[in-house]
């Protein structure tokens, strides 16, 4: 009897374990089921060619996605034409090609342009997380006739400025477009083992919708963010090369400046310079360089620099700094961050020899070191300034990490220190906490006591579907310096707290709504005064990449222990009008400071504008104008207005090669500058540019030295050749 009841007992719990078991399997068989499956990739021994037309026998036999779904203005709509990706490999390369249907081809918006040009148009992007370790990005874009643009992601900024060696071409037809593109490997960092294993992303643009979709699709509870989403591509027998590269480049330039009324010639100068790369691993590269170019194939667009408070901000363009320098974005950045940047390589300005080790090491550990000596030109008891970076990152789970940096710039009587930690913690899917603390320590010369600060930053991001929450602290002291960095203002503590909600109205024509709502609370220590900044805004989304947005910001700002209003509305819209026509206008009405010894309050405004005519697909007109202008508080009497327009025509012969003309007035200087460029860019390294630049002035040369005239007068002239190969082992 007692038998019987242990074997029922036996049985239940045997029967109870059986179905426990089941449940569990059918709940795993159902995570399994959800969670997206790796894409494996064709592997070809015929690579097809990159022509933009789908006819190579590769595209028969690679397999291929779709169901892309709308992520802006909305997220998880089906998008109004389908997208076909396939993706295929060999040992050397990455091979994509898309199908891109349109129901109106006609009305596909794309044009020959010069690459890193084609946001305005219709595009396909490929966001390629090459480690999988959801720290960064690479991201190509091409248009539908195969013009590219690239950049890379990382700690949430994007960096437009890097040019990597990819190949693409596009073709329109009656059914929408159709793209081919190679990304070899050399090209890209990825981890030394096998398989290899990448995410991805697929990203499409439709212009004149305003609607923009991804596959896989984006979870809205985590909004807009790429790194944590990706799908993982795998591979196997990657080739796992030695990448050499030498890129050699001379430059000449003929320079005339005006002396006593002529113009007289500068001697001419020539420059060689050679940067070279080796990769150590394929995830670890060493590049050094002597005598790096830094000539300038186009004038930058002309700002208003008058009656400022900081230094304005020019982004690097040096091809042995672009690499690896987002790993230089840090931790707990907030927009509008006085410290703008803890590396900032155009503080580097003459260098005559650097140095660059940048990647990873093992699979949780990424470096990036720089040294370069800096020629100072300018002064006679110090040669040389001797700059010293490295930054460090540990990977965390998700897009986590932490990390540490140092700076240095030493010179024969000076130096500048910084040293500190930064990361950012992924909370849960739609929560970021990030933060920063750095310590400087500075000396300006050999008789100068030494100064030490301090900058903290600590952020918190919260993004949905339906509303972004930012909060944010940054606290800098008044001794706080950086030589290697940008930094605008010292001297304060600084919280932030800002929401956007988005709502999402039935039309056609309003795709979303975003009411937005941003305070500022900032304590000026220099004076102990406090300043607060609230802006409130509406911004419309609307078809045709077209937006709209309208506030009113209620503000004041301490200037040398004064306390100003700079409250005012402000007005932006922007639209892509046509195909043809694109518009760009934004007017501020504000009241403002005028930043001298002896500051006072003023009001006025400041406008700019953008119009861009495309009459044919080669040819680009833009005409631009930015306006500042300032009335005293006092008697209303106008101080100044400022002035620049500027004229930027291009004829884009085909994908390689551009012809371009730029003409620009400054009101407020009384000077005329023109620019005219031909290019030639076969891959980035391999360039050929040949420029020509003039500077005319509202002077005369009258008695001996140089009066006001009304009339303009040549008084800079400039020619400049430059050539560059990239050579690639």
């Amino acid at each position: 009897m007692t038998g019987e009841c242990t074997k029922r007992r036996i049985s239940r719990k045997t029967n109870s374990f059986i179905f426990i078991c089941a449940i569990l399997s059918i709940a795993l068989s159902a995570v399994a089921q959800d969670k997206p499956q790796p894409l494996i990739p064709f592997k070809t021994d015929t690579p097809p060619v990159i022509d933009g037309i789908l006819d190579d026998p590769v595209w028969q036999k690679a397999p291929h996605i779709t169901g892309f779904k709308t992520y802006h203005p909305d997220f998880g709509k089906e998008m109004v034409d389908a997208t076909v990706v396939y993706y295929a490999y060999d040992r050397e390369n990455l091979y994509f090609a898309f199908r891109c249907f349109d129901s109106q081809p006609d009305k596909i918006k794309a044009s020959v342009t010069s690459r890193d040009n084609i946001r305005p148009d219709d595009w396909i992007c490929i966001n390629l997380d090459s480690f999988n370790d959801q720290q960064s990005l690479y991201a190509f874009y091409i248009n539908p006739l195969g013009i590219q643009e690239d950049s890379r992601f990382a700690g949430g900024l994007e960096d437009a400025s890097v040019d990597m060696v990819w190949y693409s071409e596009g073709n329109i037809d009656d059914k929408g477009y159709t793209l081919e593109l190679k990304i070899p490997f050399k090209s890209i960092r990825f981890s030394h083992k096998e398989p290899v294993e990448m995410g991805v992303i697929f990203e499409r643009m439709i212009s004149r919708r305003s609607e923009a979709g991804t596959y896989p699709p984006l979870d809205p509870a985590q909004g807009a963010n790429f790194l944590t989403q990706t799908m993982t591509l795998i591979f196997h027998d990657i080739k796992h090369y030695t990448l050499f590269e030498l890129l050699p480049a001379v430059t000449y330039s003929r320079r005339s400046s005006m002396e006593q009324g002529e113009l007289a010639s500068e001697a001419d100068r020539g420059d060689l310079s050679l940067t070279a790369k080796y990769g150590i691993t394929s995830d670890l590269i060493l590049d050094g360089t002597l005598n790096p170019d830094f000539s300038q194939v186009e004038a930058d667009a002309g700002q208003v620099d008058f009656n400022l408070r900081y230094a304005l901000f020019f982004p690097e363009k040096r091809p042995f700094f672009l690499e690896g320098l987002e790993k230089f974005n840090f931790g707990g950045y907030d927009y509008g961050d006085p410290l703008g940047a803890i590396v900032h390589t155009r503080t580097i300005v003459d260098p005559l020899v650097g140095i660059k080790l940048n990647g990873k090491v093992g699979d949780k550990n990424t470096i990036a070191s720089i040294y370069a000596m800096d020629e100072l030109l300018d002064t006679e008891e110090e040669d040389f300034a001797h700059f010293s970076i490295f930054r460090y990152k540990r990977a965390l789970s998700k897009d986590g990490f932490i990390g540490g940096f140092y700076t240095g710039r030493e010179r024969k009587n000076g130096f500048n220190r910084i040293l500190g930690a930064d990361g950012q913690i992924r909370i849960n899917p739609p929560t970021l906490f990030g933060f920063h603390f750095f310590q400087s320590q500075s000396k300006q010369d050999e008789n100068s006591p030494r100064d030490d600060g301090h900058a903290l930053g600590l952020h918190y991001f919260y993004n949905t579907r339906d509303m972004l929450l930012m909060l944010g602290l940054q606290d800098i002291s008044e001794d706080f310096r950086t030589e290697t960095g940008y930094l605008t203002r010292t001297g304060i503590t600084r919280f932030r707290s800002g929401i956007l909600r988005m709502f999402y109205p039935d039309s056609k024509v309003i795709r979303r709504v975003d009411p937005m709502v941003h305070a500022y609370l900032i304590r000026d220590k220099f004076s102990d005064l406090y300043e607060a900044d609230i802006p409130v805004d509406l911004r419309l989304i609307l078809s045709r990449s077209s937006t709209i947005v309208v506030g009113y910001r209620y503000a004041s700002e301490v200037f040398l222990g004064e306390k100003f209003s700079i409250s005012g509305a402000r007005f932006r819209a922007s639209s892509q009008f046509t195909k043809q026509f694109f518009f760009n206008l934004s007017y501020i009405y504000w009241k403002k400071i005028r930043y001298i010894v002896d500051p006072y309050q003023g009001y006025g405004s400041n406008a700019s504008a953008t119009v861009r005519y495309l009459p044919s697909e080669k040819v680009h007109l833009d005409l631009s104008l930015v306006y500042s202008d300032f009335y005293r508080h006092s008697d209303s009497a106008k101080e100044y207005d400022y002035t620049i327009i500027r004229s930027r025509n291009t004829y884009q012969m085909n994908k390689y090669l551009f012809f371009r003309g730029i003409v620009e007035y400054n009101s407020f200087r009384k000077q005329l500058m023109t620019d005219f460029l031909a290019s030639f860019t076969y891959i980035p390294g391999t360039v050929i540019h040949v420029g020509y630049g003039s500077l005319y002035e509202k002077i005369q040369w009258m008695d001996g030295e140089y009066r006001m005239a009304d009339n303009l007068l040549e008084t800079k002239r400039g020619f400049f050749f430059k050539a560059s190969f990239l050579w690639r082992l």
